[in-house]
C-alpha cells in the first residue's frame, strides 16, 4: 500500500512537472487560429494581420482555418471540440461568440467553453442608405421612418447575424419599423444597397467605408462615442441626435476551457504585442477599427466584457424572438 501511494505521488508530480515544461517550452509546433467565417471577411483580415505578427514573440507561425457556415457556429465548434493544449485559437467577434448563443440551438457554450485570451481590434457600424432616401442626417431619417412605417427596407447579412440586431435595436430606441431583407452576408447586401435595391443597412465601418468616401452611398452616423480618425466628418450617434446607440463589431481571441493559464498568458503577450505594432495598427485604423486600451487586453478583462455583452444582447434578441431558420 505505501509503495502504491509513493509510485501515485510520483505520478502525480512528474504531471505537474510536465505541465509546467509543456507551458514554458510552448510552443513546440505550428498553432491553428480557426477563423469562423469565409477568407476576406472583416474578423478574417483582423486575424490574418494579428496572427502574422504573433509568428514573432511565439516563434512558430499560426496557420488559419477558415472554418464558416451557420453564421460561425461551425467554425466555433470546431474550437471548442479542439485539445485544450493552446495549439487551436479560436478567432471570432460579436456575432460567432455572444448573437448565435441566443439566435441558435449551440451544442457548446459560448460563455462557458473557452478561456479568454485577448479583446482584438473593433469596427463600429455606419448607419447607411442609398443616396435617393430623402434624408440629409440621422434626425431626418428617422423622421421619414416614422412617416412611413413598413415602407422601407433594411438589408441584413443573415437572421441574427449583428447587422439584423442593431436594425431591431435601432427599431427599439427610435420607434420606427420598415421590413428587413436576408442576404447571405452582408457584402452582397451592401451591394443592393449600392444598387437601390435596398433603403438601409448597418454595417461595420471596414465594409461602407470605402462606398461612403465615393459618395455611392449615404453614412448618418457611427455607432461609437468617438468619430472614426479615418472619416472625421461622420458624426457619432450622440451628435446626430440618437445617444448611447453604441454597436461595436468587436474582435477577440478565445482558447477551449482548460488550456493551462501560463499558456494563455503566453498567448496574450504575443497578442497584446501584435496589437502594438505600428504597422498593424495603422493598416486596422485605415480600415476603421479601433483599438481596447491595454488594460482591456487582458484575458480577464476579456472574460468581463464577454459576459457583459451576453448580458445586454441575449434580452434584445430573445425579446425580438429571433431564431434560426
Amino acid at each position: 500500500m505505501y509503495r502504491t501511494c509513493l509510485m501515485l505521488l510520483a505520478a502525480l508530480g512528474l504531471a505537474c512537472v510536465t505541465m509546467e515544461a509543456g507551458a514554458q517550452t510552448f510552443p513546440l509546433r505550428p498553432i491553428t487560429m480557426v477563423v469562423p467565417f469565409a477568407a476576406g471577411a472583416p474578423v478574417d483580415t483582423v486575424g490574418r494581420l494579428i496572427a502574422e505578427r504573433m509568428r514573432g514573440p511565439l516563434g512558430q507561425p499560426i496557420v488559419l482555418e477558415n472554418v464558416s457556415g451557420a453564421a460561425g457556429s461551425l467554425g466555433v465548434g470546431r474550437a471548442a471540440r479542439a485539445a485544450a493544449d493552446g495549439y487551436t485559437i479560436s478567432l471570432g467577434n460579436i456575432s460567432s461568440h455572444v448573437l448565435n448563443g441566443a439566435v441558435y440551438t449551440l451544442q457548446f457554450d459560448v460563455l462557458k467553453d473557452f478561456e479568454p485570451v485577448a479583446l482584438l481590434a473593433s469596427n463600429p457600424q455606419l448607419i447607411i442608405s442609398k443616396n435617393a432616401v430623402p434624408a440629409s442626417d440621422l434626425t431626418g431619417l428617422i423622421a421619414w421612418l416614422k412617416a412611413n412605417p413598413d415602407k422601407a427596407s433594411a438589408g441584413t447579412g443573415g437572421i441574427g447575424g449583428i447587422s439584423h440586431v442593431a436594425g431591431v435595436f435601432f427599431q427599439k430606441e427610435t420607434g420606427t419599423r420598415f421590413q428587413f431583407v436576408p442576404y447571405r452576408g452582408t457584402n452582397l447586401a451592401l451591394q443592393d444597397l449600392l444598387g437601390g435595391q435596398i433603403d438601409l443597412l448597418f454595417d461595420q465601418a471596414v465594409s461602407a467605408l470605402t462606398y461612403v468616401r465615393a459618395g455611392k452611398i449615404r453614412a448618418y452616423a457611427v455607432t461609437a462615442k468617438t468619430r472614426l480618425a479615418s472619416a472625421p466628418e461622420i458624426p457619432t450617434v450622440d451628435e446626430a441626435g440618437l445617444p448611447g446607440f453604441y454597436i461595436s463589431v468587436w474582435n477577440a481571441l478565445w482558447v477551449p476551457k482548460g488550456t493551462p493559464k501560463e499558456i494563455v498568458a503566453r498567448l496574450n503577450a504575443a497578442a497584446v504585442e501584435a496589437m502594438a505594432d505600428p504597422v498593424v495598427r495603422q493598416h486596422l485604423s485605415d480600415l476603421g477599427l479601433d483599438f481596447p486600451s491595454l488594460d482591456q487586453q487582458t484575458p480577464e478583462a476579456l472574460g468581463v466584457f464577454h459576459k457583459a455583452e451576453v448580458e445586454k444582447w441575449w434580452p434584445i434578441i430573445k425579446a425580438a424572438n429571433i431564431k434560426a431558420e
